[in-house]
């Protein structure tokens, strides 16, 4: 197994919250491959005392342990799991029913001799090249399907559409959120690599549109996974002025890229 992981705070004077595992368990038989984003909290509080990379550092820790260590746990049972640890970790403190209490996007992959599970959570990204080159996107697409005006204030997301049906979903601190989440399973030996990259990094294709999600994997499979990143930074440096491209977006975010050749 050949794994490349960049992950680069979009301020370098403010923390990186997101988180990125890749694991080789044991027995040397598969693997697993696990990233968060964490969620921006806006200025006026989240009603916790932990900090977003305190939780992405808590949630991801526990799911990589438990999609290692428990590998006929199905994905979406492990995220639950994930998710009521790290809740029972500061329920005591926190007010977990905060509709900004730290949450995070999702991406875990995971894959044995016979079988590639995935889970997608949100708008972070995974994608898979088969053995011939062709690339499919394993996308959950429910915040890009939501109509702007829903999207105008943190207000109207927190009341109307985060973690609610007919909206989007991202882990919290409700392990039902676990089953919302987009999964499947595949082959093995229809899987010769795969990447899992946050929003931060899908710029190149959500963003910039330097091409589709086919170009994005080609592109990191044949320059690596720092080079998309620094061509992501090009790029929001290029645009901080104009704001053609990123418009109400913050100039830079974090991102984070895991390449995986099986």
């Amino acid at each position: 197994m050949h794994t490349e992981l960049v992950s680069e705070p979009g301020d370098p004077t403010y923390p990186n919250e997101d988180f990125a595992a890749a694991t080789l368990p044991a027995s040397g038989q598969g693997g697993t491959l696990v990233v968060l984003d964490g969620v921006t909290p806006p200025r006026d509080g989240t009603g916790c005392l932990h900090s977003v990379p305190w939780y992405t550092s808590r949630l991801g820790g526990a799911l990589t342990e438990l999609t290692v260590s428990l590998p006929d746990v199905p994905l979406q049972e492990a995220l639950a799991r994930a998710i009521t640890r790290t809740a029972e970790a500061h329920a005591a403190t926190c007010d977990l029913s905060h509709p900004r209490t730290p949450q995070a996007t999702v991406v875990v992959a995971r894959w044995g001799v016979e079988t590639l599970e995935y889970l997608v959570l949100s708008d972070s990204a995974l994608l898979v090249e088969s053995p011939e080159g062709a690339v499919t996107s394993l996308l959950d697409d429910r915040l890009s399907r939501l109509p702007r005006s829903s999207l105008a204030t943190d207000a109207i997301v927190d009341s109307t559409v985060r973690n609610k049906e007919g909206g989007f979903y991202t882990a919290a601190a409700d392990p039902a959120v676990a089953a919302r989440a987009v999964t499947g399973v595949l082959p093995r030996g229809d899987v010769r690599a795969l990447a899992a990259l946050t929003d931060g990094a899908t710029r190149w294709v959500e963003k910039f549109r330097e091409g589709d999600w086919a170009d994005c994997f080609r592109f990191v499979r044949k320059e690596g996974a720092q080079a998309l990143v620094d061509r992501v930074r090009m790029l929001e440096r290029a645009d901080a002025e104009e704001r053609r491209y990123l418009r109400r977006s913050k100039t830079h975010d974090d991102a984070t890229v895991v390449y995986v050749e099986l």
